[in-house]
């Protein structure tokens, strides 16, 4: 009796169809295998099936009636034999997400090389949106996993990103990136399009004033609070009824309405921290049903802008403390958060969050963030968290939601 054990690697490949899997695996059922591993894909209409199996007598007679019942259903057989049995480590260390308009074949071979010479192994890819952006998902497994191979391999990827015009974000693999659970945005130039401020300062005949004085703080040329203190300065003497009408006039990032609705369904707890004014972004807040909200409230004496701000200032540090305070609401660790901001006020919020996200920022805060999205279009986030844009757009087809808006480079 002949007890020799095999190893086979059976590979089945060919247009997709009903019956594929049921047909090899009534072939193998017949010869008494055990397995070991499976994994199937599909990429656009073609399916690659592979099974490595183990049989504990002479392979010949399963290979011919692998390769038999593989043409039955129209599709090619492989069957390598003496695989080696050695899996690869079960969970992924880190998950690299690829983003472009497009993601060219060159780009990908440099993000490749790069997690080579750091070490790093590529186990699995596939795709995760093909609008508005084309993203492409790595699961990597590093062969250490210390806070200096880390960073190493981060910014190899940044590096790589910067010269190939694609944006590379690279989060924990496993349960760490699964844990997730609550989000915090900035406001203005992040989750609305431009800055509340100089909407304001537009009705004083301030805006440019304003706006550079924005702009130095952003980029952390100068103390928020006292940037915040003059820029408010000039609204002074303007009716309340203008913040109303700045509120009204709000038009978000694109794809913030995706992202938002995406998250909450899938159980995360959403909110904003804006150096910004409760009074204009509360009607944004009530329309995207967030969870939290914490940003400066404008004085009004009479109906009229006093040019100050009253209660806590919502400053770099304080952006920080607003997203601890959100997360023990929610009961959820700091790993298990995410932030996303465009300027240097956002520096600590950021750099508290499980997951840091740079959203066409300003250089100071991409030196610190996680990882930086440099296409304007705000659900690139869900990619970034492992959402695919097949899961969202089958969630909304069910509430009737599913619209691709044309995008004009």
């Amino acid at each position: 009796m002949d007890t020799t054990e095999s190893t086979l690697l059976v590979t089945i490949t060919g247009p997709d169809k009903p019956g594929v899997s049921s047909a090899v695996f009534t072939a193998l059922s017949q010869h008494e295998v055990s397995l070991l591993d499976v994994e199937q894909v599909v990429i656009r209409g073609q399916l690659i099936l592979g099974v490595l199996v183990t049989k504990p007598s002479d392979p010949e007679p399963l290979r011919m009636a692998l390769e038999a019942a593989s043409a039955a259903v129209g599709m090619s057989a492989t069957i390598s034999i003496g695989e080696d049995q050695a899996k690869a480590p079960a969970v992924s260390t880190h998950a690299v997400v690829i983003l472009g308009r497009p993601v060219t074949a060159r780009a990908f071979t440099a993000i490749a090389g790069a997690i080579a010479a750091c070490g790093a192994n590529i186990d699995s890819i596939r795709g995760v949106a093909d609008y508005p952006v084309t993203g492409l998902e790595l699961q990597v497994s590093a062969r250490n996993v210390s806070v200096r191979e880390d960073a190493q391999l981060r910014a190899a990827l940044a590096h790589v990103a910067a010269g190939e015009d694609v944006d590379v974000a690279v989060d924990r693999g496993g349960l760490a990136r699964r844990s997730k659970r609550v989000i915090v945005f900035d406001v203005d130039s992040t989750l609305i399009q431009g800055e509340v401020i100089e909407m304001l300062a537009a009705h004083a005949g301030k805006e440019d004033e304003v706006r550079e004085i924005t702009e130095a703080a952003m980029r952390g040329e100068i103390d928020f609070a006292e940037s915040l203190h003059q820029r408010v300065a000039v609204l002074e003497g303007l009716p309340a009824s203008i913040v109303a009408e700045v509120g009204a006039s709000i038009e978000l990032t694109p794809g913030a309405r995706t992202t938002v609705r995406t998250l909450k369904r899938i159980g995360y707890r959403c909110g904003v921290v804006s150096g910004g004014f409760t009074q204009v972004i509360a009607g944004l807040a009530e329309e995207l049903d967030l969870d939290f909200v914490q940003a400066n409230t404008l004085e009004i004496v009479d109906g009229v802008l006093t040019g100050k701000v009253v209660g806590t200032i919502v400053d770099r540090a304080q952006k920080a403390v607003a997203l601890r305070q959100f997360a023990g609401e929610a009961g959820v660790t700091m790993e298990q958060t995410v932030a996303v901001g465009d300027g240097a006020n956002d520096i600590d919020m950021l750099a508290a969050a499980g997951l840091g996200i740079a959203f066409n920022a300003k250089p100071a805060l991409r030196a610190v963030a996680d990882t930086a999205l440099n296409y304007p279009f705000l659900d690139a986030v869900l990619f970034i968290l492992g959402v695919t844009r097949d899961e969202v757009e089958a969630a909304d087809a069910v509430d009737g939601l599913v619209r691709r808006v044309p995008i004009v480079d």
